[in-house]
């Protein structure tokens, strides 16, 4: 019995624990001693601004490059098939799955023996995995690639999936369950008695319609994830993962029977699981509303409110694996088990570690998925070990809309910064980025904090961040249309399309080094990569091209 209630909880800390992988990465502070920008005169960058522009409004465009994507892109379909997997083991123990393994592998050895039940069971598994798949691609048809893209950035959608992982987590916690129509169970149910493949296919919907209500909000998290992506093939790859994981238990115990003994018994720790993938759902839904908010600048939901959110749901979570909380769907806690208590031991210990991020703590583990440093309003750190980094006295195009990265002070418009830089006789360094991109928040704090990261950016590049999910709406005078026909009204269509039209990429981070002069690229762009080294050469190169070419001018 131990080693079955270990086995339940090493699965359950595996989910929990991945839970938290997805959540963020660091935001770390770099010290500015001894950076100096060079000082430039209002009418000096004004005249250059509007040389700039006036470039770019007569036809002068960037040197165009191969269509590129991000470096962290080749990751995200095996994230998502992680995701998926994981998902999948998680919804295995839940009370609507767990309690029909052993029905179901009894079905299967008690109609066949031997090899017949093994095919049996192995065309049970691949059909559960067909259906599920077909579903991923079913969004992927509905939704397209485009608007899989525009998902991860889209205020309507992003508060859309907020109040619907809110739905969700309220399930799991035993508000309502969420079911489908019981004609649809029973017309699928009837065909599953046929005999043949037809029949253990129906079979499988069957089983996936009957615990809809424990996979559905799984599912609609995963696909919710998965689409915000902007993979095309996100949904299918995450549903692939979230069947196989769904399908191997069914199979396998089909295959070699005896191991249905050493399965720990059906009872109130599989309502515990669900309420704890509640608390979670309930913990993830807030990334989504800070999304938006970061997006529109409603300025509301701070980096505090969103910590103050995240102790008050994990303490919660901790205390209730304690015992000390039950719902209405919850047995009687006689004792508590070793695997219990260490679950409780990790959430409440995650607890006491977000605390000190509401006096500015970095909180590395997770920073990328909060709400960015700049939108705390007490900060401890500031001042403490920093210098106000000034590169000229006006100030900056936008700069009343977006908080610089600590340590840094971009620029917010691309004509500004390309005039400044051609004034100042140094490349640039475009960031593409977005308020809702967690990949960038990662580079800017596992990656720029290092000390000579950080140098080579702040004193030898200009750099110019540009937000292409804001949704700030240009003025008359700055809007315009396409020569594709698409209409330009908000801050994020003009560096979106920007960053597509002559870079040939929509995916962020994307890093661009630029002669600001010539316009041409300093070396290929390149969007995320965590290796600190790696990145140093990027920069480097990017210096020793613009020497060479600044010599060949010459």
């Amino acid at each position: 019995m131990r080693i079955r209630k270990t086995w339940f909880g090493c699965l359950l800390v595996i989910v929990l624990l991945f839970a938290g992988t997805q959540t963020g990465y660091a935001q770390d502070t770099v010290s500015t001693e001894d950076v100096e920008f060079t000082p430039m005169a209002d009418s000096a960058l004004t005249t250059a601004v509007d040389t700039a522009a006036h470039a770019r409004d007569t036809g002068v465009h960037v040197q165009t490059v191969a269509p590129a994507t991000s470096a962290a892109t080749p990751e995200t379909l095996p994230a998502i098939f992680i995701a998926g997997l994981l998902g999948g083991f998680a919804a295995v123990l839940m009370p609507c799955i767990f309690p029909m393994l052993p029905m179901t592998v009894s079905f299967f050895t008690k109609s066949s023996k031997g090899k017949g039940a093994v095919g049996k069971a192995v065309t049970y598994g691949l059909s559960i995995i067909v259906l599920y798949v077909l579903l991923g691609l079913l969004i992927t048809v509905l939704f397209g690639a485009d608007a899989l893209n525009d998902l991860s950035t889209n205020g309507i959608f992003n508060f859309f999936f907020f109040l619907l992982l809110v739905v969700f987590a309220a399930s799991f916690l035993g508000a309502f369950e969420i079911v489908l129509p019981s004609s649809w169970v029973n017309k699928v149910s009837s065909k599953s008695g046929n005999s043949g493949l037809g029949g253990i296919f129906f079979m499988a919907a069957t089983l996936a319609l009957v615990s809809f209500s424990c996979t559905g909000p799984i599912i609609g998290t995963l696909l919710v994830q998965a689409a915000t992506t902007g993979a095309l093939l996100g949904p299918a790859v995450g549903m692939c993962g979230f069947a196989l994981a769904l399908a191997l238990p069914f199979t396998l115990f089909a295959m070699f029977p005896s191991w249905m003994n050493a399965l720990p018994k059906s009872g109130g720790w599989l309502n515990s699981v669900k309420v704890t993938l509640g608390f979670l759902e309930l913990a993830f839904a807030l990334k989504f509303l800070s999304n938006v908010d970061l997006a529109y600048h409603w300025k509301w939901f701070d980096r505090e409110i969103f910590l103050a959110l995240w102790i008050v749901i994990f303490g919660l979570l901790g205390l209730y694996l304690l015992g000390k909380l039950r719902f209405s769907h919850d047995s009687p806690l006689a004792h508590l088990t070793i695997p219990r208590l260490f679950i409780a031991i990790i959430c409440l210990s995650f607890t006491i570690y977000l605390i000190p991020g509401l006096w500015g703590a970095p909180l590395k583990s997770v920073s990328a998925f909060l709400p960015p440093m700049s939108s705390q309003d007490f900060d401890l750190s500031a001042g403490v070990s920093h210098e106000k980094l000034s590169n000229n006295n006006t100030p900056h195009k936008y700069a009343d809309l977006f908080e610089a990265p600590k340590g840094f002070q971009p620029f917010f418009d691309y004509d500004e910064g390309i005039a400044y830089a051609h004034h100042a006789g140094k490349p640039v360094m475009i960031d593409f980025t977005g308020h809702a991109c967690v990949n960038c928040r990662k580079m800017e704090a596992n990656v720029w904090p290092d000390a000579e990261v950080a140098k080579l950016i702040n004193d030898d590049y200009v750099l110019i961040q540009l937000y292409v999910d804001d949704k700030t709406t240009l003025t008359d005078a700055e809007q315009f249309t396409t020569a594709e026909g698409r209409r330009i009204k908000t801050i994020g269509n003009k560096w979106s399309n920007l960053q597509t039209s002559d870079f040939k990429a929509n995916s962020q981070p994307f890093y661009v080094l630029l002669d600001p002069q010539s316009k041409q690229l300093l070396t290929p762009p390149q969007g995320a990569d965590y290796d600190v080294e790696r990145y140093k050469q990027f920069l480097k190169s990017g210096l020793s091209a613009f020497g060479n070419l600044k010599n060949s001018i010459k």
